[in-house]
């Protein structure tokens, strides 16, 4: 608990502000003319079906899409592309509280490291956008209400499944996971579970899929918004992965209630 309040506190920490005329963009990050050095048909994909085609399909708002790949990337730490994706993602309407919301939530869905080499790419970007302490969540704020019944419920079968194998696991997913990050107030529900289900198709972890996208759906995600992130995550996770994950999204859509 402790780790967990210490990294929270570390994404809360001032950053110092540049001129707003600064360009926020990682040095590493590679420009039309570098893709095109390389491999042309990429950037010619990236400019007519990536970035004018998909990020304007009408399914999803460009703010769920910036959610949907700030998650991918972090997921697989590709610290390459984060700049332009955490910029774009702020531009497109995510909060610079949810942004540091996503790092947090995705150190336990995707690991420590992952979390923390984002902490210093976003770093860098809230420091060129003059994003201070005052934009970012308390490090233990008043939690969201508790769905006692729902958790219990959960908790329980949890501990019957896999209490006797790493009782130390199911303590913290109650205690950590579910008693105080899912409620944390500054990453709606919804949101979370849409960062999670990213997390999870570009790890390839579909056996938690069916939970954590039902979990999304209760929470306002529709079965349309759905189609549309494995749409844009086939880009940003590749096809494999989502079609690993399509037959248990598929299930998922036909037991829910009509």
């Amino acid at each position: 608990m402790k780790a967990f309040k210490a990294a929270i506190a570390f994404l809360s920490l001032t950053v110092s502000p540049l001129s707003e005329a600064a360009t926020p963009k990682s040095e590493a990050h590679p420009m039309h003319d570098d893709i095109r050095a390389v491999a042309p048909a990429l950037e010619r994909y990236r400019q007519e079906r990536l970035l004018g085609d998909v990020w304007k399909r009408p399914g999803l708002s460009p703010r769920d899409r910036s959610i949907v790949t700030v998650s991918v990337l972090i997921a697989r730490n590709q610290t390459i592309d984060m700049p332009y994706y955490f910029n774009l993602a702020l531009d497109n309407g995510v909060r610079p509280r949810e942004v540091s919301e996503v790092i947090t939530h995705l150190a336990f869905y995707s690991g420590w490291a992952n979390a923390m080499s984002a902490v210093s790419v976003a770093k860098e970007v809230f420091a060129q956008r003059n994003i201070g302490r005052d934009q970012l969540p308390a490090a233990s704020p008043k939690p969201l209400p508790l769905d006692e019944a729902a958790e219990a419920d959960r908790a329980a079968r949890v501990g019957q499944q896999f209490g006797s194998v790493a009782p130390g696991v199911v303590q913290y997913t109650t205690d950590v996971l579910f008693r105080d990050l899912w409620l944390r107030p500054d990453l709606a529900p919804r949101d979370r579970s849409l960062v999670t289900v990213s997390a999870l198709v570009a790890s390839g972890q579909v056996a938690q899929i069916p939970y954590h996208l039902n979990r999304a759906m209760d929470s306002g995600l529709t079965q349309a918004q759905a189609s549309e992130v494995f749409t844009q995550l086939a880009f940003y996770a590749g096809w494999p992965n989502v079609f690993s994950a399509l037959p248990v999204a598929k299930d998922v859509f036909e037991k829910r209630p009509k």
